[in-house]
C-alpha cells in the first residue's frame, strides 16, 4: 500500500508505503534541503521496503519554510517534526501499533537523534541509523538516545567521519559505527548506497523488530 499523506496541523506532504506483511516501519529525516523526493533516501527506503518494512518520506519543512535555508539546518525545528510524523504513525490505524524507527542524513540524522531523545520515555522509536550524519548537532540529546544506533559514514568523508567516531563515544547502550570503504560524503560511488542499505537493513532488522 502505498498513499499520499498529509501530517499534523502544517499539512507537510509524505508518502506512506506499506508492503504487504511489513514489519515495521522506517520514518526518513532528510537533511541539505531534501524532501521525501531525496534520491539518495528513496534507494535506501526502496530497499528497506524489500527487506520487509513500511516507510515514511516526507516534506519536514512547509512551501514557505523551505524559502529560509537556516530552516533547512535547524536540527531542533527539524526534530520537532519528526516528532510530529512519529505521532502520525502511531496513530495510523494501517501501522497498527507496529515499531517505529529513525534512518536520518546530515542534519536530518541530527534532528533524529534528538528526536529520538525526546521520545525515548514514551518507547516509540527502538532503532536509528544515521547516513553521513552530523551526531554533533544534536549536543546534549545525544546523551539521551536510548534506541540502538547505527551511524554508517563515508570512509573518505574524513571530517564527519571523526565527529560520528567522537559521538559513539557519548551514545550509550546498542550503538555501532560502519565505515563503507572509499565512499564520500554522499555516497554516489558505484555500490555504495546499496552498502548503506544493506547494513540499515540489518540493523532494523536485529534490532527494530521484535
Amino acid at each position: 500500500m502505498e498513499q499520499d499523506v498529509r501530517i499534523a496541523s502544517l499539512g507537510l506532504a509524505g508518502t506512506l508505503t506499506l508492503p504487504p506483511g511489513f514489519r515495521a516501519v522506517v520514518l526518513f529525516a532528510h537533511g541539505n534541503r531534501s524532501g521525501r523526493d531525496s534520491p539518495r533516501n528513496r534507494h535506501v527506503a526502496a530497499a528497506l521496503r524489500a527487506a520487509g518494512f513500511g516507510t515514511l518520506l516526507f516534506d519536514m519543512l512547509t512551501p514557505e519554510e523551505a524559502q529560509d535555508r537556516t530552516n533547512a539546518v535547524d536540527a531542533h525545528l527539524l526534530a520537532e517534526r519528526m516528532l510530529l510524523a512519529t505521532q502520525f504513525l502511531c496513530d495510523h490505524p494501517a501501522v497498527g501499533g507496529r515499531p517505529i524507527g529513525y534512518f536520518g542524513a546530515a542534519t536530518g540524522a541530527a534532528a533524529a537523534l534528538i528526536a529520538a531523545a525526546r521520545a525515548a520515555e514514551h518507547h516509540h522509536v527502538r532503532a536509528v541509523v544515521s547516513r553521513g550524519g552530523r551526531p554533533d548537532v544534536a549536543e546534549v540529546w545525544l546523551d539521551g538516545v536510548a534506541a540502538p544506533t547505527l551511524l554508517i559514514v563515508g570512509g573518505e568523508d574524513h571530517t564527519v567521519l571523526e565527529v560520528n567516531r567522537q559521538a559513539l563515544n557519548v551514545l550509550h547502550g546498542i550503538k555501532a559505527l560502519d565505515i563503507v570503504p572509499g565512499a564520500g560524503h554522499l555516497f554516489g560511488e558505484p555500490g555504495a548506497l546499496d552498502a548503506v542499505a544493506e547494513s540499515a537493513a540489518a540493523w532494523f532488522d536485529t534490532h527494530l523488530t521484535p
